[in-house]
């Protein structure tokens, strides 16, 4: 399947399959972050994969609430150690971790799985309930598996309309 296949099939699940997603799977998801860019190649990512349903639950009341993360086997947590502005001015982790996650996101579809970058949590109480060190900042959190819905990718805008070619 080419990348653009992956691309075209992934959509935001908020349903999961009750089928856990197998070890080899989640360490190639794994595998996708460490490979992914990192502004001066500083590799100040760390990837959080939640697995223990206990932990899981405890996600819920990170993310305020959201009872639907309960439905997935495993939920990612992109962190960072360390920033340092780039030349541009932004952020490196925030561009790192977002690029982590979507090396991790489009893995997970190319074998078989959905996500949901969900953007409603707390930071503080996800390290507070995956007991991580105080300075890991954590960016992103993404449930993922096996969808248990008949999901399908949302329309999107014209190309015309979102991109600008010079």
């Amino acid at each position: 399947m080419s990348v653009m296949d992956v691309i075209r099939r992934r959509y935001s699940c908020r349903k999961f399959a009750g089928r856990p997603v197998e070890e080899e799977k989640l360490r190639q998801i794994l595998e996708a972050g460490r490979l992914a860019p990192t502004a001066a190649n500083n590799q100040q990512n760390r990837h959080v994969l939640v697995t223990d349903r206990a932990f899981v639950t405890e996600m819920v009341t990170a993310c305020n609430g959201q009872k639907w993360i309960e439905t997935a086997p495993a939920i990612l947590v992109e962190c960072s150690v360390g920033d340092r502005p780039m030349p541009c001015g932004h952020s490196a982790r925030c561009t790192d971790s977002a690029i982590a996650l979507s090396f991790m996101y489009l893995t997970a579809v190319d074998l078989g799985l959905q996500g949901c970058w969900i953007g409603n949590f707390d930071p503080s109480r996800v390290r507070q309930a995956l007991s991580l060190p105080e300075n890991w900042e954590v960016f992103d959190v993404m449930p993922i598996g096996y969808p248990g819905d008949d999901g399908h990718p949302r329309e999107k805008k014209p190309l015309e309309e979102l991109a600008v070619i010079r």
